[in-house]
């Protein structure tokens, strides 16, 4: 029996791939997390870990779960979302990510002037 790894043996690989799927930098993930580059640079590259304050502020930015972050979950979807309009918003790149959000925001703009 294996035994699963453990969340901080994963946690730099989730970031990395959660970052990549947005199509963002090291830079501009740091940026909207309101953290130095380098930062991000060191919990990619496993020689730091995060608080628990910056695991949230990452999670957030990324628009993905802790627990997905830490391996515990391996969808990167936010665990909120079973909502079927948005099991898919993990799936996005930034930008696409960007254009849903302001399309959502329209449209709920819309409804409140009805």
């Amino acid at each position: 029996m294996t035994e699963a790894p453990l969340p901080t043996d994963v946690f730099p690989d989730r970031l990395r791939a959660a970052r990549e799927l947005r199509s963002w930098s090291q830079s501009d993930l740091a940026g909207r997390c309101g953290m130095p580059t380098s930062s991000v640079g060191h919990f990619e590259g496993g020689t730091r870990k995060p608080s628990f304050d910056n695991l949230r502020k990452l999670a957030n930015a990324l628009e993905v779960t802790t627990d997905y972050l830490l391996g515990r979950v391996d969808e990167p979807g936010r665990a909120e979302a079973g909502d079927p309009l948005f099991r898919d918003i993990g799936k996005l790149s930034g930008g696409d990510r960007d254009l849903a959000r302001d399309f959502l925001q329209m449209l709920a703009s819309r409804a409140e002037k009805k």
